[in-house]
């Protein structure tokens, strides 16, 4: 897949389960406040969040929809300022899509548990602008829709990603097994599919996740299972 800032953003996006968000205290003050939040994306990588109005993120965002979003893809490294990192500015707004509800819940398994509460909203980011921090010397400011991927013409796939998701879960748990083993490199039984979008696909084992791409960009549903049969012989061949 290309390399380009915007979609480094992109794959960092994908690939998070989730991020710091700073929003504006509601108390009159004008305070920055920041807190930790579980995150999902949409096919076209726009960032989700499940928050309850209890929280003081939501009574911030309720008051002043203005947010920015810290992905961090610096985990594990011995140098945590030479890897990827995006600051995400846009408006957080409430949606009723119940897909969208449906990716989250898959991303995050243990929302299902509450996500149909009142006092529970989805959440989505309309970005605006990326900062892109991705080592010295590469800094990027992108506009949002370098970033974002436009799905206008991939419904199918979004329609079927359920099914798909299901079905190989269901019938070639094997090949997701080898998909976290043999290309994630994550030896542990049990990896689940949970997310498939035109760019890639995601696992999760209980608190954890990993992200494959496809080598090219699936446009629909029949695309999709050619990539996934594709990651499956590649993992095969690895495995030999």
């Amino acid at each position: 897949m290309p390399d380009t800032p915007a979609d480094l953003s992109r794959r960092l996006i994908r690939a998070s389960d989730r991020a710091s968000l700073a929003t504006t205290l509601a108390d009159g003050s004008n305070a920055p406040y920041a807190s930790l939040v579980m995150t999902a994306c949409g096919h076209d990588a726009s960032p989700l969040l499940l928050i309850s109005d209890l929280a003081e993120h939501t009574k911030n965002l309720r008051t002043d929809p203005r947010c920015s979003l810290l992905f961090d893809g610096t985990t594990g490294l011995e140098t945590p300022l030479t890897g990827a990192r995006i600051s995400v500015q846009g408006t957080a707004r409430e949606v009723q899509d119940e897909a969208l509800l449906d990716r989250y819940c898959r991303r995050h398994p243990s929302a299902s548990g509450y996500a149909g509460f009142a006092d529970f909203h989805l959440f989505q980011v309309d970005m605006e602008r990326v900062h892109l921090v991705a080592g010295f010397g590469r800094i990027h400011w992108i506009d949002a829709w370098d970033v974002l991927l436009d799905c206008s013409s991939y419904e199918t796939l979004a329609a079927a990603e359920a099914d798909i998701i299901s079905h190989m879960n269901a019938d070639h748990s094997d090949a997701v097994g080898l998909y976290a083993n043999v290309l994630a490199g994550l030896p542990e039984a049990g990896w689940q599919l949970t997310g498939v979008d035109p760019e890639g696909c995601d696992l999760a084992l209980g608190g954890r996740t990993a992200r494959l791409d496809f080598d090219a960009i699936a446009d629909n549903a029949e695309a999709a299972r050619r990539e996934l049969v594709k990651l499956t012989r590649k993992a095969r061949q690895k495995a030999v």
